[in-house]
């Protein structure tokens, strides 16, 4: 028997590779996603609107309001239950609703529904989804520890095209609906139009195959868009043709949270649309107290855009809301 002393010449001449570090923090599965995808997908993953002056901004809003700890108070008891929407959530993290989710992985929605399911944390999916919303309900609704499920819609230029997205979500056992208010036109996202970004073939949003095209305008403004956007009262219109709760996702100003509290909405989603849509719009964690000072108690709102630590989670619950969405983290970790 050979007896080395000291260093084994076998492992010398073939060194094991380093072993790989622990991701531990979001920045890590950046950066991976970003090693393992397209540069043009990761524009479009991580691009905002313009100068992205709101897309940095939302992130560091959050990181710049101190806590102020209490010391010596009791512990015993605590817990990250919450309630929303008539239900009690094991803690208070949704997954915001992200478009065409197989760029970052072969199985897309599908596979993030059910990594939210095992974690307890509710979903709001995309009308952009790349996979039908009938497959996703199916691989999750069963799973009695999972959160809410939620249809985010976003509005198109033919009513009965919305209804009938609609009463597909109900069919399929969606539990509300999300109309996404605050982007009547796509953002101007330089970074991503630098990038040439186009869905590969395969790739595209199965519910709008058959959407109907904008009408030929005469008024070139944006191309005609902004003449079918959707107003109040189609907010009105929608919950006269659902029986699900209807929650508005995208509202900044008090002013628009009040007159949305008047026509009974089921809650407010607090967003800027993660920087993407109109630059140099405020943060959410500036917009967030003073919707809710304008809105009470009473009615639910979630915020999003930026949130990355559990830090920021307490920091917006501090603030007045009542749970919390994730966007890009979750695309991420989807991607790495």
């Amino acid at each position: 028997m050979n007896i080395f002393i000291g260093q084994n010449p076998a492992a010398t001449a073939c060194p094991m590779p380093p072993p790989t570090p622990p991701i531990t923090a979001l920045p890590q599965l950046a950066d991976l996603a970003r090693q393992r995808l397209d540069p043009a997908v990761w524009a479009f993953l991580s691009g905002g609107a313009a100068d992205e002056l709101t897309l940095r901004a939302s992130t560091q809003a959050w990181q710049e309001l101190p806590l102020w700890p209490r010391v010596l108070r009791p512990l015993s008891g605590g817990h990250t239950r919450v309630a929303l929407a008539g239900r009690e959530l094991a803690h208070p993290i949704l997954l915001a609703p992200v478009a065409l989710q197989r760029l970052l992985h072969p199985e897309g929605e599908w596979a993030s529904a059910l990594a939210a399911a095992a974690q307890g944390a509710g979903v709001i999916l995309s009308t952009q989804t790349s996979v039908p919303m009938q497959r996703v309900a199916q691989a999750v609704l069963g799973d009695a520890g999972r959160g809410p499920l939620w249809f985010q819609l976003y509005w198109q230029m033919d009513r009965g095209f919305n209804q009938a997205l609609v009463q597909q979500a109900e069919s399929a056992g969606f539990e509300a609906i999300v109309l996404t208010v605050d982007a009547p036109v796509q953002g101007v996202r330089d970074a991503e139009r630098q990038a040439g970004f186009a869905p590969p073939a395969g790739i595209h949003a199965v519910h709008l195959r058959d959407a109907p095209a904008p009408p030929a305008a005469a008024d070139t403004y944006c191309a005609g868009l902004p003449a079918h956007a959707p107003t109040w009262d189609d907010v009105a219109w929608l919950q006269a043709h659902t029986h699900l709760p209807v929650w508005l996702k995208g509202v900044l100003h008090p002013l628009d949270a009040r007159q949305a509290q008047g026509l009974g909405v089921a809650g407010l989603i607090v967003s800027n649309h993660g920087g993407r849509t109109l630059d140099t719009a405020p943060a959410t964690a500036t917009a967030l107290p003073r919707v809710r000072a304008a809105v009470g108690a009473q009615l639910p709102l979630i915020v999003d855009g930026g949130i990355r630590r559990g830090t920021d989670v307490l920091k917006a619950m501090a603030l007045g809301a009542n749970a919390v969405l994730v966007g890009r983290p979750l695309m991420w970790a989807l991607a790495a």
